[in-house]
């Protein structure tokens, strides 16, 4: 779509050039979501492509994300990751979780889909389930940190103050050594998620981590110290999610969403407790 309310396009060296942040800025990484619909209160883009940051660095550490890594680029990273992060392959199937076509996934940008903040967005449910770190840059501010389950505060709402721009994701080497175990739903083979749900475990301690995404208004993250007997894991989830926090749109009512969060943690929880090594 064209937008013709823009009158200025900028292309920073480096994002310390962006000075002042005015009403009607707006960052630009792919644009998939900029691009779909009218954006009258905007004049000025700013383009992100211009700051030239590695999209994918590997470290022993962990692996930095940056914002503007292309879908694409994260799907192919599967491929080439070492060998000992047993749960890379989690990367592909977030990636075929989107509602978009294969030629999106060369626009839309890992940092883009995350800063949108909507209940399905699977590169919310990835980052979040791999104990992702997000790094952001306020203006005239220095930078700061948050965990991406901390960034999203609620249906298409974070934390980024106005101008603040997301820098990347990183994520641990510890939680891309984990073993995970993967569940979603949708009303059409197409669709958008209705729940999206990410079980991982320590192989070695036995540390569980249940993601709950899609079937809120935003990410539910719940830690033990070992995988619990199916009642527990159902208290734990009565207690860390009310009803209120079930999303509620033309994808799914909040009675179904509970439902199937019931149903896809208890056949993550027996999954994971049946296996010691390897992947989904």
């Amino acid at each position: 779509m064209d937008l013709n309310t823009v009158t200025e396009i900028r292309h920073p060296a480096n994002a310390d050039a962006i000075t002042k942040w005015e009403k009607g800025y707006a960052w630009l990484a792919g644009g998939t979501w900029l691009f779909s619909e009218p954006q009258i209160d905007t004049h000025t883009l700013i383009d992100l492509d211009s700051l030239k940051w590695p999209s994918l660095r590997p470290s022993r550490d962990g692996l930095e994300i940056a914002a503007t890594c292309k879908i694409n680029e994260l799907n192919q990273f599967v491929e080439k990751a070492p060998s000992e992060w047993s749960a890379v392959p989690l990367f592909r199937e977030c990636c075929r979780s989107f509602l978009s076509s294969f030629k999106i996934w060369n626009s839309a940008t890992v940092g883009g889909n995350i800063c949108m903040s909507l209940p399905a967005g699977p590169m919310i449910s990835l980052t979040g389930a791999l104990e992702g770190v997000c790094e952001l840059w306020p203006r005239g501010e220095k930078p700061r940190k948050a965990a991406v389950i901390d960034f999203i505060t609620g249906n298409h709402v974070n934390i980024l103050s106005p101008g603040e721009l997301l820098r990347g994701i990183r994520l641990p080497a510890s939680a891309l050594k984990k073993i995970y175990a993967f569940r979603r739903f949708t009303l059409t083979q197409l669709g958008r998620s209705e729940v999206l749900i990410i079980g991982t475990k320590d192989p070695e301690k036995g540390d569980f981590l249940l993601t709950v995404t899609a079937a809120t208004v935003r990410p539910i993250q719940l830690s033990f110290s070992d995988i619990p007997d199916a009642d527990g894991l159902k208290r734990a989830i009565d207690d860390a999610v009310p009803f209120s926090l079930y999303l509620d749109d033309v994808h799914g009512s909040p009675e179904h969403r509970k439902h199937l969060t019931y149903y896809f943690t208890e056949q993550i929880r027996q999954e994971l407790s049946s296996r010691n090594r390897g992947h989904a």
